[in-house]
């Protein structure tokens, strides 16, 4: 059930996410409606597809299309009338993110996976939706960007594996993981936090 609720709610505000970045790139009402659910289900799909899970879990559980139906259009209603926070994308795409990145995870650890396989599908789950939604978009992802991105999202799953391993209870290793990668995208934000830049000089 957590984990269920974990990918309802991380479906809702990546849909979020997608009408907000449509708005930005003055999309219509379909195309903001196509961008929500790519960046809602893109890193679940391709997920499922690597780990062969059939059908892939929204064509199994159409509830999840409700979800991102619901998130969307309560979305385009508030921002037709209230202009949106300044560092709201940050915040839901911050929020998707890390629950994603947990909930992708568990399930690659749900069939048996080694730990490096999970932290791949975990991290792959929370990044893929919002870098297809970029690429629509014609930004440029902010995996690609010079913060924390899919680097806090492999450590949110490393210490949520590592609690596991130290018999916590899943509760508090979920939430706690999810901690870490939201406190690592506010240590991007807020304080410009990167990893070290690579200096090659070529001859």
């Amino acid at each position: 059930m957590l984990l269920y609720l974990l990918d309802l709610i991380g479906v809702a505000v990546f849909a979020v996410s997608g009408v907000l970045v449509a708005a930005r790139s003055n999309m219509d009402l379909l195309g903001g409606l196509a961008l929500a659910a790519l960046t809602a289900i893109g890193g679940g799909t391709l997920r499922d597809v690597l780990l062969n899970r059939h059908p892939i879990f929204w064509v199994r559980d159409t509830r999840y299309l409700l979800v991102i139906l619901l998130a969307a259009a309560l979305t385009m209603v508030y921002i037709a009338f209230f202009p949106p926070p300044g560092h709201s994308l940050l915040i839901v795409d911050a929020l998707g993110l890390a629950l994603f990145a947990i909930s992708g995870a568990q399930i690659a650890q749900a069939q048996g996976l080694s730990w490096l396989i999970v932290v791949l599908m975990g991290a792959m789950t929370g990044t893929a939706g919002g870098m297809l939604r970029d690429v629509m978009s014609a930004r440029v992802p902010l995996i690609f960007q010079q913060d924390l991105y899919a680097t806090a999202a492999i450590a949110g799953i490393v210490v949520y594996l590592m609690l596991q391993k130290l018999g916590a209870h899943r509760a508090v290793a979920v939430s706690l993981g999810v901690a870490v990668i939201l406190f690592m995208r506010w240590l991007a934000v807020a304080c410009g936090a990167h990893l070290p830049r690579l200096h090659v000089t070529f001859p």
